[in-house]
């Protein structure tokens, strides 16, 4: 089981930074060519990539825990990979009709002006227009995942994110396509790493079905609590992106939703290492708790709470220790201002990585485990309602040290709600 825990941690660690690594091409590029109006913009497009991975990942997620849980029971889960497919295209299309007709006032919504507007108009309309692809990679690495092919997953994730790192440069500066090529180079990368996974799904030692059966409510609604962590975990990027972007431009202006552009893209590489750790064990654990080896399954809880806890305090203090080249790699011009803004803004987020990361991986356990009311109850605190209440609190008490702050505040917060509903043994 040690190696199984070791192997199925680390390719899955290695794939979600690799799926994170495409958002931070577009954030090196698009600095290195447009500077801070460039990365307040694409800030302004994260929450539209939240939500899009957000509903991709509850439902991939949740259907793949689905269909874990009850193979290794011994039921027919013949036809729950395409209900899954099904069931997230629908959910795509209101992100397709806005990409068509009013990608402008999508982004005047995320609090874009008019200069910000036209530049961006045409990164957000391919990235809503692209919507079902980025949203069925979930399904498609999270099945080939729990059919024991984490390598075959994590080969996906990384190919889409090299093409991307590739073809953001080319698109963008040797075709001088600009915002429109980096779009180009992003929407590309789902597809390649759905064709990727097709290896597994049309090879031999596939096991997962293809079988056709009506749309079911009942399926979707079993699904969807148990994918929340992964929903919540996606989603929680783009809604605090939404409300900081928010506070920042009421305080500081646009240099200042810059400067947390910086910092929520260097922690998007942090948050995919720990829904790496979290979603890589799931399907042992979901695989031990559906055949009742409890054991197993405690060894597997301990060994995430032992690595999640190890990587917290590196990544801690890499913010402390590293604060200022890695804020450089994203300040091609040397903003001043910029960097006085993400130097303490950056110091003061990583603290919440002190009780973020063991959020994530509760949340994934219980999720694994099919105890949906701890799942949703913390899920929507973390990711919603306290980042929400305490940045509009904090802020107005410290300004922006009270906005970057807040992540710290409800991830504590959330931890101790999690440790009193569950009142598990270690």
């Amino acid at each position: 089981m040690k190696k199984k825990i070791a192997k199925y941690v680390s390719l899955n660690v290695i794939g979600m930074v690799g799926l994170s690594v495409y958002i931070l091409a577009d954030t090196f590029f698009i600095s290195w060519g447009f500077g801070a109006d460039g990365l307040a913009v694409l800030n302004m497009t994260l929450p539209l990539y939240g939500l899009m991975y957000a509903l991709g990942s509850m439902i991939g997620i949740g259907s793949s825990v689905i269909y874990s849980l009850r193979r290794a029971s011994g039921k027919d889960v013949s036809w729950y990979f395409m209900q899954s497919i099904c069931w997230t295209l629908i959910i795509s299309i209101p992100f397709v009709l806005l990409g068509i007709f009013v990608p402008k006032q999508v982004l005047a919504l995320m609090g874009a002006d008019a200069a910000l507007q036209k530049m961006g108009e045409g990164y957000a309309r391919l990235c809503l227009m692209f919507a079902p692809a980025f949203m069925c990679n979930y399904t498609f690495t999270a099945f080939c995942r729990n059919d024991r092919a984490p390598g075959i997953a994590m080969a996906a994730q990384l190919s889409g994110s090299a093409f991307n790192i590739v073809f953001d440069y080319v698109f963008m500066f040797v075709c001088g396509l600009g915002f429109t090529g980096a779009a180009l180079a992003t929407i590309c990368c789902p597809g390649l790493s759905m064709l990727i996974c097709l290896i597994h799904f049309l090879g031999k030692k596939n096991t997962v079905g293809f079988s056709r059966h009506r749309l079911s409510f009942s399926y979707l609604k079993s699904a969807v609590p148990l994918g929340m962590s992964g929903f919540v975990g996606e989603i929680s990027n783009g809604f605090t992106s939404l409300v900081f972007n928010y506070l920042c431009l009421g305080i500081a202006g646009n240099v200042a939703v810059a400067a947390y552009s910086v910092i929520a893209n260097i922690a998007l590489v942090v948050v995919a290492i720990f829904n790496g750790i979290s979603q890589g064990l799931q399907p042992l654990i979901s695989d031990s708790y559906g055949k009742g080896r409890k054991d197993d399954v405690s060894m597997v809880l301990r060994s995430g709470l032992i690595i999640t806890a190890v990587a917290e305090a590196l990544f801690v203090a890499a913010g402390f220790l590293a604060t200022d080249p890695m804020i450089g790699i994203f300040n091609s011009q040397h903003n001043a201002e910029l960097l006085a803004i993400a130097h303490s803004g950056l110091r003061q987020y990583f603290l919440g990585f002190v009780f973020a990361g063991i959020n994530i991986f509760l949340l994934a356990y219980y999720s694994a485990t099919a105890r949906a009311r701890i799942v949703v109850t913390g899920s929507l605190l973390r990711g919603m309602i306290l980042i929400a209440l305490y940045g509009f609190v904090l802020s107005r008490i410290f300004g922006l040290s009270g906005v970057f702050l807040s992540f710290a505040a409800s991830e504590l917060t959330t931890l101790i709600v999690i440790l009193a509903m569950g009142r598990f043994a270690i």
